[in-house]
Formats: C-alpha cells, structure tokens, sequence
C-alpha cells in the first residue's frame, strides 16, 4: 500500500487493508519509506503543521519587526534614489516569493501528476492566491518606485512586463483550477499550466543581462559581491526572511483549513448517505 491509499487516516473505499491474508501466507505491507509519500497523509501533515505554524509564526513577527525598522529608520538612504530606495525591502521580497510560489505551483503539479501525490492538488489550489498577491506587491511596489525614478508610473520594460506575465498565470491556475464541474479535471489542467508557465521564471531573473533595460542589474548574484551597502544588505535579508516565513505560515494554515473542510464535506456526505438507507429502510 502507498501512501496515496490514504486521505483521512483512513484507508480508501476499495482499497486493500494494511494487511493482506491469507490461508497460506500472511504478507505484511511495509509502509513506503519514500520521504515524498512521508507526509501524504492528510493526519501526518496536519501533525507536522502544529509544530511548525507556531515557529514560523512566531519566526515571521520576529524577523519583519527587526528587518523593516531597521531598514525604514536606520539603514541609509541611497546617494542617488534619496529614501525611495526604502520600498525595496518590501518589493525585493515580494519578487522573490512570486517566483519561488509559482516553482511551488510546478512542483505540485509533477507530484499530482506524475506520483498522484495527494495533497499536492490541494496545496496548489492554497499557494495560487498567496502567490498572485505577492506577484501583484510586486508590481504595485514597482509601479511606485518607478514613477520617481523613471518618471512613470509603468513601462514595458522586459522584467516588468514579465513579472506581469506571471502574475497572470497565477490568475490563469486560480481560474482554471475550478473551472471543471469535476474536479480533478481541472487539477490536471492547471498542472499542466503551471509546468509550461515555468518557462517565465528564468525570464525574469535574467532579463536584465539579455535585453538593455531600464530596471537596474540585480545587486546581489551568486557570482560577484553585493553592489549595495551592508547596513543597506542585511536589513534587506532579514525582511526577506521574515516575509518567507510569514508566506509559509499563510500557506501552512490555508492548508490545514482545506483538509479540514474536506473531511467536513466527507463527514457530512457519509451523514446524508446514512440518513438515506435508514428513511429507505
């Protein structure tokens, strides 16, 4: 039996047991040690999430308290963007969970389809939203860092315009997720669009280096030392970790809240189903 046998803590309707017998052998089905089927079940990963909410919670207050006083009230400004350049400790993060939420969306979408892992489909449909507002900061942050720097509020600039096509596949897999009368139509289709969309992230990290474009270089690479001050850097870091850890805690509770309202719905289908046969008999 794989984990995928289970939703509830339960086994499956017309699933085997835990344990086949036998008059002649007894064969016992040893759980899938696979660390991806380690938290398929639905129990496990609510027991997982009411140890971690609370870390990451308690992490994302500690880290953006920290983070965005320093880098508000202490950090310098820049010689050049004066105090405008403050909005990057919001616009920074937001662009990279953007891009890290949609990476989440293409994995889910490998594990509904190709290992049927069930969670993943749920997870998609709970981290859409959080990253669709973190792409749409992203874009609104920009915008007003723009209209001072540039003299405008948009333009089509290759990562701006980029971005926005992300943000727009967010809107295509939250729409598309549930459109089908049967759900798991609509989980496969949006899959599928979340693994073709990943062609747009590479295009935003490296749009600055392949198109001359108005949005500066990026500052930090894994490649060469950060072009920014450190009393400018770590302020920067710390807000990004704090925001990371308070996206994980929203898609961690978004999660848990939808198992539970599945097994509501289960609970309340089986109470009808119940009701049923004994008016029937």
């Amino acid at each position: 039996m794989i984990a995928s046998d289970y939703f509830n803590g339960e086994p499956v309707a017309g699933n085997p047991s835990p344990r086949c017998h036998s008059a002649e052998v007894r064969v016992p089905v040893r759980p899938t040690p696979n660390l991806l089927h380690r938290y398929a079940n639905p129990g496990q990963f609510l027991r997982l999430a009411r140890t971690l909410l609370p870390w990451l919670t308690g992490g994302a207050i500690v880290f953006l308290v920290v983070g965005v006083i320093w880098g508000l009230f202490i950090a310098p400004a820049d010689w050049q963007q004066g105090d405008t350049v403050r909005i990057m400790y919001v616009h920074v993060p937001m662009a990279w969970l953007a891009s890290s939420c949609y990476l989440g969306l293409a994995t889910c979408g490998v594990l509904s389809l190709v290992w049927r892992h069930p969670l993943a489909d749920l997870a998609a449909i709970e981290i859409g939203p959080v990253g669709a507002c973190a792409a749409a900061l992203c874009l609104i942050t920009g915008s007003l860092w723009g209209e001072p720097m540039w003299g405008t509020w948009w333009v089509w600039d290759a990562r701006l315009t980029s971005m926005l096509v992300l943000f727009f596949l967010y809107l295509g897999h939250i729409a598309l997720i549930r459109a089908f009368d049967e759900p798991a139509r609509g989980q496969r289709a949006a899959a599928i669009l979340a693994l073709a969309g990943v062609i747009d992230l590479p295009i935003i990290k490296f749009s600055v280096q392949w198109w001359n474009t108005l949005h500066q270089p990026d500052s930090i690479t894994l490649t060469g030392a950060p072009t920014m001050s450190m009393m400018m850097l770590w302020p920067l870091l710390i807000c990004t970790i704090g925001f990371t850890l308070g996206v994980a805690a929203v898609i961690f509770t978004r999660l848990s809240a939808a198992i539970h309202e599945s097994r509501a719905r289960q609970m309340m289908a089986r109470s009808r189903l119940d009701r049923r046969d004994s008016q029937a008999a």
